[in-house]
C-alpha cells in the first residue's frame, strides 16, 4: 500500500479504505488455534485490517531488547499469515516507549536513569517514551529493533516483513513526541539527558544569536534564568505543550504574535523531532520497505506547537490520530460522574472533531477511537466515524480500541476496563458499516474549507486563526477558528506554506436554521442538531438514522422509518457488492439501541454511575416501521444475534412491516426477493 496524494491506494492505483480494529499485548502471539478463531470472528464482522499494538515490550528474552525471541516470532508469524489469507492486512504500532533491558546498558548513555523512570502510567516506567525524540542514543534503539523485525523472514511466506504486501504501514512511535506533557517529568528523572538537551538548544541559540548580549536583545531580557546562559550550555527549551499552549492563547487573547523566547523553543523542539522521524525512515526505507510510515499519532497543545508537530507527521508520511468521548472514572468502569452528552448534540464535536487535523496532501486515519462506557449513546459513535469520517470527510482507515479477544465480552467493558469494540452497542453495526465503506456508498464531499499554515509565520510566533486543543487525557476536543459544522458539510483541511488565502465559507449555505438540519455538500447527509438530534444517510447501497427521532418520519429513497424508541441506530443495507437496495435480492436490517450491564444503576439525572452491574448485557429492544416500495415480493427474515436465520418470519402488509425488538429478541433481519 502506498500514499496517493490524500488517499491510500496499492501500487497499481486501487484505491482502498480500511475499517480496522486493535489487538495489543500479547495478543499478537496467540496459539494458531486461537488465531484461527480470531480470524473468522474478524471477518465475520467484515473487519479488513488489523493494527497490532504495543506489543513488542514482552516478546523478547529479558535481557535483549531489539530482538523478538524465536517461539514470539512462530506465532506472529502464523498470525500474520492467516490473516493474509483471509484478506486482512496489518500494521505495527509497535513501540509505546520501547523498554531497555540489561544489553542496553553499554550503548545508553545513562542507561540506569532511563530504567529507573517512573510515568504516571506504569506501562511506561523505564522505556524510551519522550526522550527518544532527541535522544540519539535511545533512537538507536528504537530504530535497530524497528529493523531487525522488518529483515525478518515469515517462514510461511517467503519474506521479510520488509517486502511484505500485507503490511500497510509503520507507526514510529505511539502516542509521544518532542512536546509530549509528561517530557518534564522524565527530565527530572534523567538530569543526563536533560542535560544533553540544554547544550543542544544553547548550541542552537548560538549559531542564531551568537551570544547572551545578542540573544537577551532578541528576546526582550525575558526567557532565561541569571544562572542560565549560551555558554554555560544549560538554557532550557521547556518542552511541554503545557507551556507552549497557554503562551498561545495569552498570545491570542492579546492579537500578538507569541513571546520570541517561545517562538525559538518551540522552533528548536520542531526541528529535533524532523530530524529524529528522517533517520527512523531513512533505515527503514533501506530495508526496502515501500508502504506507508506514520510519525506519530498524538497532540502537542494548542496553535503553534500543534502545527508543528502535525508538520513533523505530514513530512515523515500519512497523518494518524487517536481520540476518545464519554468516560468518566479514568480508565476503568466504576461508579462515580461521567459524561452522558450525545455527539449527535452539537455537529462535529467529540470524534468528528478529530477530523480538524486531516491535511491536503496526505491521507488520514483515526488509529485509536471509542466511545467509552457508561456513556448510554455509544451506539452512536461508529455510524458517525463511518459515515461523516470515512465516507464524506474522506478519512482512509478507522481502527477502534480495541478487541481483546474472538468473541463477545459477557459485559460491556473487559474486565474493568472502558475500551471496548466488543460491545454489541459497537461490532454488531460493522456488518452494515463495512458494506457501506467498501462500497463506496457515502461520497467523499468537495473541498469545503482549508486552513493555511505558514512555517516562517510560526517561527515568528504567528498562526494568524484561532486553533484549540482541549485534553484530559484521551479525550480531546478540538475548537477552530471555522465552527465544528463544517465537519457535517464536507472535508475541512490543513495545509503548508500554500500561497492561497483563507477563505471561511457561508455555513448558512448549508444550514436551515428552521428545521435544524445540516446537509452535506454531497446531499447524502443530514444532520438535525439541537433538541432530539439525529442524522440520516441517504444512498442508494445504504440509507438509516442515528439518534433520537422518536415520532419521526424518516423518509428516504426506498424506505420509510418511525421509531417509538428515544434513540436508536437502524441500518438498511444492500448485501450486494454493487447493487444498491432498490435492486438487490437481500437487504440487512441493523437495529440497536441503548445496552446496559444486569444491575447497571445512573442516578436520576443520569450524570454519575452508581453501581457497573455485571453480566449479561441487556439490549433495549428497538421498535420501528418500515416501509419498503412495492415493487416486488419479499420476505423478512428474524436473525439471530449471529446473523442466522432463526425460521420465523415477519409478515409485510402492503410493503409496510413492524419490527419490535421487545417481541422478536433480535437485532438483525433479512429482506429477501422471492414468493
Amino acid at each position: 500500500m502506498t500514499m496517493q496524494g490524500d488517499d491510500f491506494a496499492f501500487e497499481d492505483g486501487t484505491k482502498v479504505k480500511f475499517w480496522g480494529v486493535n489487538i495489543c499485548g500479547t495478543r499478537p502471539f496467540s496459539g494458531e488455534e486461537k488465531v484461527r478463531s480470531w480470524v473468522r470472528f474478524l471477518t465475520k464482522y467484515g473487519i479488513n485490517s488489523v493494527r497490532f499494538h504495543k506489543f513488542t515490550w514482552d516478546a523478547t528474552d529479558g535481557i535483549h531488547s531489539t530482538e523478538i525471541t524465536r517461539e514470539n516470532w512462530s506465532r506472529f508469524d502464523y498470525f500474520c499469515k492467516t490473516l493474509q489469507d483471509a484478506g486482512v492486512y496489518y500494521s505495527w504500532s509497535h513501540i509505546y516507549g520501547h523498554r531497555l533491558m540489561p544489553a542496553d546498558s553499554a550503548r545508553v548513555i545513562a542507561y540506569q536513569e532511563v530504567r529507573d523512570t517512573k510515568f504516571p502510567w506504569s506501562h511506561l516506567d523505564g522505556t524510551t517514551a519522550s526522550l527518544v525524540n532527541f535522544a540519539e542514543d535511545l533512537q538507536a534503539v528504537n530504530i535497530e529493533l524497528t529493523i531487525n523485525m522488518l529483515n525478518h523472514v515469515n517462514p510461511l511466506t517467503g519474506k521479510r516483513y520488509a517486502e511484505d504486501p500485507a503490511l500497510t504501514f509503520i507507526e514510529l512511535q505511539n502516542e509521544d513526541n518532542i512536546y509530549w506533557g509528561a517530557m518534564e517529568e522524565t527530565l527530572k528523572q534523567t538530569p543526563t539527558y536533560r542535560k544533553i538537551l540544554c547544550e543542544k538548544f544553547s548550541k542552537w541559540l548560538k549559531q542564531k544569536y551568537g551570544s547572551d548580549e545578542a540573544l537577551d536583545r532578541a528576546w526582550n531580557n525575558k526567557g532565561r534564568d541569571k544562572d542560565q546562559s549560551i555558554e554555560k550550555g544549560n538554557i532550557y527549551p521547556n518542552p511541554n505543550h503545557g507551556y507552549f499552549s497557554y503562551a498561545y492563547e495569552q498570545a491570542l487573547k492579546e492579537d500578538r504574535p507569541v513571546e520570541p523566547h517561545i517562538a525559538d523553543r518551540a522552533a528548536f523542539l520542531f526541528e529535533e523531532q524532523v530530524k529524529f522521524y528522517e533517520r527512523f525512515i531513512k533505515a527503514i526505507r533501506q530495508t526496502g520497505y515501500k508502504g506507508v510510515i506514520v510519525g506519530s499519532c498524538w497532540q502537542a497543545g494548542s496553535g503553534i506547537t500543534h502545527f508543528y508537530n502535525l508538520k513533523a507527521d505530514y513530512d515523515a508520511g500519512a497523518i494518524d490520530r487517536h481520540n476518545y468521548f464519554g468516560g468518566g472514572n479514568g480508565h476503568s468502569l466504576r461508579p462515580g460522574e461521567f459524561n452522558n452528552q450525545s455527539m449527535l448534540t452539537t455537529p462535529g464535536s467529540g470524534l468528528l472533531s478529530t477530523g480538524f487535523q486531516m491535511v491536503r496532501g496526505r491521507p488520514f486515519q483515526i488509529s485509536e477511537w471509542m466511545s467509552l462506557i457508561p456513556n448510554e449513546w455509544i451506539a452512536e459513535a461508529s455510524p458517525i466515524i463511518a459515515t461523516y469520517g470515512l465516507g464524506l470527510q474522506g478519512w482512509d482507515a478507522s481502527f477502534a480500541f480495541a478487541v481483546d479477544d474472538d468473541n463477545f465480552t459477557p459485559t460491556l467493558q473487559r474486565g474493568h476496563g472502558i475500551y471496548n469494540v466488543t460491545s454489541p452497542t459497537q461490532l454488531v453495526l460493522y456488518p452494515a458499516l463495512a458494506a457501506m465503506i467498501y462500497r463506496g456508498d457515502v461520497k467523499e464531499g468537495k473541498p469545503f474549507l482549508n486552513r493555511n499554515v505558514n512555517i516562517e509565520d510560526l517561527r515568528k510566533g504567528k498562526l494568524g486563526f484561532m486553533e484549540k486543543t482541549s485534553q484530559q487525557y484521551d479525550v480531546k476536543a478540538f475548537a477552530s477558528v471555522v465552527p465544528s459544522a463544517a465537519l457535517a458539510i464536507g472535508p475541512v483541511t490543513v495545509s503548508f506554506d500554500d500561497s492561497r488565502s483563507m477563505v471561511v465559507p457561508q455555513l448558512t449555505d448549508f444550514i436551515d436554521s428552521t428545521s435544524r438540519t445540516i446537509t452535506s455538500n454531497t446531499g447524502q447527509l443530514k444532520w438535525r442538531f439541537g433538541e432530539s438530534p439525529f442524522f440520516t444517510v441517504n444512498t442508494s447501497g445504504t440509507q438509516g438514522a442515528v439518534g433520537f427521532f422518536k415520532g419521526e418520519t424518516i423518509s428516504l429513497k426506498d424506505i420509510t422509518i418511525t421509531t417509538n424508541n428515544e434513540f436508536a441506530v437502524v441500518l438498511v443495507t444492500s448485501l450486494d457488492r454493487v447493487k444498491g437496495i432498490a435492486d438487490s435480492e437481500k437487504i440487512l436490517i441493523t437495529t440497536m439501541a441503548r445496552a446496559r450491564n444486569t444491575g447497571m444503576q445512573y442516578s436520576e439525572d443520569k450524570t454519575r454511575l452508581l453501581d457497573t452491574g455485571d453480566a449479561p448485557i441487556l439490549l433495549e429492544p428497538v421498535d420501528i416501521t418500515l416501509v419498503m416500495p412495492v415493487k416486488k415480493r419479499f420476505k423478512i427474515h428474524i436473525l439471530d444475534h449471529t446473523g442466522h436465520k432463526t425460521g420465523k418470519e415477519l409478515k409485510v402488509k402492503k410493503g409496510k412491516v413492524r419490527l419490535n425488538g421487545a417481541e422478536t429478541r433480535a437485532i438483525y433481519f433479512l429482506i429477501e426477493a422471492g414468493s
